[in-house]
């Protein structure tokens, strides 16, 4: 079998006596199907390369719809690459939560941020403390460390949020997230700040205060540097990747179990063990979500699902098993894409029915 029909069946070019032809070829051996196998995923990485068309679906061909039940067993080996084009698909719900960012000032005040004009924030003597805008919030100064108030920061499902701390630290919020920081950071000691959720750090050096990020049972430590830490509290472990730096991870309550990371490593703080493993990863995937992109390398449909549901607000039952032990690769833009798109793209790779109603969205199998 030539490399030219298999580019042709992958393109979607492919006559159906081509890809009737393909389909037996890859049955009859083992080698076939890896040479196959590696073909196809050579085709996808060189499609990536080229940046395709955004209104393109994907890279992974469409078949003849006879052919779904034979294609389904060679198309999951892939990766997929996203190139979504802007089909609409709306959510309501008749339980709606708040979903509108909220800020605890912590003397009893709440704020609201919605798309209004910029605002100001003042304390009790009438200071500034902060400037206010719709998406973002920066803070000014210091305080001595007996009168150090904390805010917090709710951001939920389907936003994300960016603030600037008094220290000059840049913090990017992802949906789902709490943070809990202080108003004005001290003149003396650490800077600590409380994290439920996942977030984005760009920490201003500053070597006699000490930047700590509190995340679950685990901390991270800094003195300025740039990194990603993940601690969602469905999840059993905390996530800290770092871009550029230098950071510490260790045991809140066990100093001495710590690992010292370098860039391009990511550390994870497992709760049932209280172990702290490392491994080298490539850090754009961890922070592509604060360039609007959702980004997968290998990542099994539980954890993209879990993605969805915080970034685009929606929730999801997934009731197919084949589904369900799928990996996928590939680059989403938040802005240019929707739930519908994402789950079209999906079913190429893995076909499954869904069904949305208001915004709760079922996948199950396809019926034989």
């Amino acid at each position: 079998m030539t490399s030219e029909i298999i580019n042709k069946y992958l393109s979607n070019e492919a006559s159906e006596q081509e890809v009737q032809a393909l389909f037996e070829w890859i049955e009859a051996s083992e080698d076939n199907k890896k040479q196959f196998i590696t073909l196809k995923k050579a085709w996808t990485l060189t499609a990536l390369s080229g940046e395709i068309a955004r209104d393109s679906a994907a890279v992974i061909a469409l078949k003849p719809k006879n052919k779904v039940v034979q294609y389904c067993k060679y198309a999951a080996v892939a990766a997929i690459v996203f190139g979504l084009g802007k089909t609409a698909l709306y959510f309501t719900s008749d339980t709606k939560e708040n979903k509108e960012i909220v800020l605890d000032l912590g003397d009893g005040r709440v704020e609201y941020f919605t798309q209004k004009n910029q605002s100001t924030l003042v304390n009790d003597n009438g200071e500034l403390i902060a400037e206010k805008f719709p998406n973002q919030i920066v803070y000014f100064g210091k305080v001595l460390d007996k009168d150090i108030l904390y805010h917090t920061l709710t951001i939920p499902y389907g936003k994300t949020f960016r603030l600037k701390l008094s220290d000059g630290t840049v913090v990017s919020l992802n949906s789902g997230t709490t943070f809990r920081y202080p108003e004005q950071f001290g003149i003396n000691g650490k800077r600590n700040v409380f994290l439920t959720g996942e977030a984005f750090f760009e920490v201003a050096k500053d070597k006699e205060h000490p930047f700590i990020v509190h995340a679950n049972q685990a901390a991270i430590e800094v003195l300025g540097t740039k990194f990603n830490v993940s601690a969602y509290p469905e999840n059993p472990t905390v996530n800290s990747t770092l871009i550029e730096g230098s950071v510490k991870m260790y045991e809140a309550e066990n100093a001495s179990n710590v690992v010292l990371l370098e860039p391009n490593q990511m550390a994870t703080w497992i709760n049932n063990s209280k172990k702290i493993v490392t491994k080298t990863v490539e850090p754009s995937f961890y922070s592509a979500w604060t360039k609007g992109e959702l980004a997968f390398k290998d990542t099994p449909f539980s954890t993209i699902a879990k993605i969805i549901q915080r970034t685009y607000d929606v929730e999801i039952i997934n009731e197919n098993s084949d589904l369900a032990r799928q990996n996928f690769t590939g680059t989403i833009n938040i802005s240019d894409s929707s739930v519908e798109n994402i789950l079209e793209l999906l079913k190429r790779d893995t076909p499954f029915n869904y069904s949305i109603k208001q915004n709760t969205i079922t996948i199950t199998n396809i019926p034989n």
